[in-house]
């Protein structure tokens, strides 16, 4: 089949809030012929089967439910010139910033003068997360769920159990309620971060559902259906709880298998494209935004970073620079990641003048230092908690200081 070749300015990959943020404001500002690509048929991304509350707080229009949020992104960029293409898939790289696409119309390579990556994240499955046992129906992430409830209107079950303890796990257990299912228990493996006689009261009182601390999912058990969780115990105590669904949430991995085909760098922390406060990546041309970056933060942020990679892109073309070296930034354990890892040398802060980090564990009050090379760049106290699968932010008043020649910047907790 003959595969139809073309160019644009901006190519954006993914149409969630991300790019269609970074479509809206590339083409408002001129940038030439904007064009957004979307696999699936509808674009939105997540926010299109979040049928909760709280998108767009702080903006014009206030608070909305996800759908109402996607609508809103999907008008903003059709409205300010960006060409919205769905159903069509990008398959891999031809060469630096062209790209071969299949969708209804066929085969197609696409060249662009700059590609914006913001192709989002998704939950780690189950069967990535070796869990033993058998595969009867009742098994979900919180996306396959959302969409079974609020888009296909299919029945789910009765009584379920929902793995994790962070704000999509909550968000989870709120659909299950609203599809008319019993949500019998909240699981997670980390210690509670309240005293261990409040937490779960304040838990049961504000969610209406018992959370269960320091216990690890051992199996699944049931083969027409499911029938139980397995559970261990932080005190080495085994419990089966009986449950027709379970879902599993949280532990969120980058979409970056388009980023891995065309050889960019990925950071082991994040496990997205590396990346700077310009939002530019390893390979000249392509910049990244989104939760690609740092799964998973909400869709405001996304569509926030996605408005602010207009303005790189543009001096990318207006000028054709790109940066020939800077130095990463790592963390040490237990911190996991910091977001951007490289530091921009044209020392731009990033989104909101702060940096995100994650943890592994609970770290009561932090004191973060920043160093380089033997020398320290910064030291910060934070004032609350910082909690696993939570952010927590680090002041960027420090970039001046880093030496754009010399070797990692570490941030550490101590």
């Amino acid at each position: 089949m003959t595969r139809r070749e073309r160019t644009v300015d901006v190519l954006v990959v993914g149409a969630g809030p991300a790019g269609l943020g970074a479509g809206a404001e590339l083409a408002a500002s001129g940038a030439g012929h904007v064009e957004i690509l979307e696999r699936e048929q509808v674009a939105g991304g997540i926010p299109r089967h979040c049928f909760h509350g709280g998108f767009g707080t702080g903006r014009a229009g206030g608070a909305v439910t996800g759908p109402g949020y996607a609508r809103q992104c999907v008008a903003a960029a059709v409205g300010a010139g960006a060409r919205l293409r769905t159903g069509i898939t990008v398959t891999g790289w031809a060469g630096p910033r062209t790209v071969d696409t299949t969708g209804p119309s066929g085969l197609e390579r696409i060249t662009a003068r700059a590609v914006v990556l913001a192709t989002g994240a998704r939950e780690r499955p189950r069967s990535a997360r070796l869990v033993p046992g058998s595969r009867p129906p009742g098994v979900y992430s919180t996306g396959e769920l959302q969409q079974a409830v609020h888009l296909f209107g299919q029945r789910i079950g009765t009584r379920a159990v929902v793995i994790g303890n962070e704000p999509v796990s909550h968000a989870a257990a709120d659909t299950l309620r609203v599809a008319g299912v019993d949500v019998v228990a909240l699981v997670t493996d980390q210690p509670p971060s309240l005293p261990t006689a409040l937490a779960p009261l304040l838990v049961r009182a504000r969610h209406r559902t018992p959370l269960l601390t320091h216990a690890t999912v051992t199996g699944l058990t049931g083969r027409e259906r499911l029938t139980g969780v397995g559970l261990r115990h932080h005190d080495g105590r085994t419990t089966t709880l009986p449950c027709d669904t379970v879902v599993f949430t949280g532990d969120w991995i980058p979409d970056h298998e388009l980023s891995r085909r065309g050889a960019l760098t990925l950071d082991p922390g994040t496990r997205g494209p590396a990346y700077d406060a310009s939002y530019r990546t390893s390979e000249t041309g392509v910049f990244a935004v989104g939760n690609l970056l740092h799964a998973v933060e909400s869709a405001g942020t996304a569509a926030a970073e996605g408005r602010a990679v207009a303005a790189p892109v543009l001096r990318r073309l207006a000028t054709g620079d790109w940066p020939a070296e800077r130095p990463a930034l790592a963390v040490d354990a237990p911190l996991q990641w910091i977001a951007p890892n490289l530091f921009d040398p044209d020392c731009a802060r990033p989104l909101h003048g702060r940096f995100i980090l994650r943890t592994a564990r609970r770290l009561p009050r932090p004191h973060l230092v920043v160093g380089q090379d033997g020398r320290v760049l910064h030291r910060q106290r934070l004032l609350l908690p910082a909690e696993p699968n939570r952010p927590f932010r680090l002041r960027a008043d420090w970039l001046d200081r880093v030496d754009p020649h010399g070797g990692t910047v570490r941030i550490t907790a101590v």
